[in-house]
């Protein structure tokens, strides 16, 4: 059977470290690190995932801004917000929660965030960056999958690595991660033929499709390394991910589960980014 990753562990480490070094940052300079969050509509989920961040934020010792919005919000009254937000000198990260209802256009808004407190990292001169090579923040999920990968000493220099899925975050740049860490890399997505045989190849298979029950155990190369990042929510209440999780244990290595895999990971991130912009912007190392 296969290892279980434990994204909830190591994430609480993470926490610590970045709990420990935010103290470090407010008694050596006296900056608190700070996140503001945007929020438009009332979407459940979302704001389920805002109350996740803002509890996450504060526990860490960072000053923590939720600002809702309603429903109706123009594109110029949401750019307005995001502009003030940009320069107030207590907020280092910024990040306007997605979906946004159908009259915003999201690459607009995400154009407007100031690189430098774009601690999501969607913004065309960050994604830019990743491509190049040359970066202050990396996208939360796929930073956070790579921190598993270091955790549990799993190596991907020279291997192949198949990601499914294609989506700008977190299928694209999780390529372009597992490519610096000299993987060699194949991108499926939903018109790619023969999926099975591009998974059997894989001695990392990271899924990010949102189907439930998408990988299954016969299209798992055996010792492989599977990273589950799908999640959906099911008839019954309960979280799924895209592996059928019983049939790839017992033929992986190394499987995340879902809930408890990847997903704590994404918001630790998003606190270590918020704590690097924090440091950038005020000149500490």
């Amino acid at each position: 059977m296969a290892t279980i990753i434990d994204g909830r562990a190591v994430a609480e480490k993470m926490r610590r470290e970045i709990a420990a070094d935010t103290q470090k940052l407010i008694s050596e300079r006296g900056i608190v690190p700070g996140l503001a969050v945007v929020i438009v509509g009332d979407d459940p989920a979302s704001h389920i995932y805002v109350r996740n961040k803002k509890r996450a934020a504060l526990e860490v010792g960072f000053c923590s801004e939720v600002v809702g919005l309603p429903q109706d919000t123009t594109m110029d009254e949401l750019k307005a917000v995001v502009e003030r937000l940009n320069k107030n000198e207590a907020i280092h990260g910024i990040l306007v929660q997605l979906p946004l209802p159908p009259q915003l256009d999201d690459r607009e808004i995400i154009r407007t965030i100031d690189p430098k407190k774009d601690v999501d990292a969607f913004h065309p001169i960050n994604t830019g960056g990743i491509l190049a090579g040359k970066y202050d923040f990396l996208p939360c999920t796929p930073a956070g999958i790579m921190a598993l990968l270091r955790a549990y000493d799993i190596s991907v220099e020279g291997r192949e690595c198949v990601v499914v899925g294609r989506s700008n975050i977190v299928g694209k740049p999780m390529a372009l991660l597992l490519l610096a860490a000299n993987g060699t890399v194949t991108i499926c997505h939903s018109r790619t033929k023969n999926l099975e045989e591009h998974c059997r190849r894989a001695d990392i298979l990271v899924s990010a499709v949102g189907k439930p029950g998408l990988i299954r155990g016969d299209m798992v190369k055996p010792g492989a390394v599977v990273i589950d990042v799908g999640t959906t929510r099911l008839p019954d209440g309960k979280l799924s991910g895209d592996t059928a999780f019983d049939e790839v244990g017992r033929v992986a290595s190394y499987i995340t589960p879902v809930p408890g895999g990847v997903g704590p990971m994404t918001i630790t991130m998003l606190l270590r980014n918020t704590l690097v912009a924090a440091r950038l912007q005020s000149g500490a190392k």
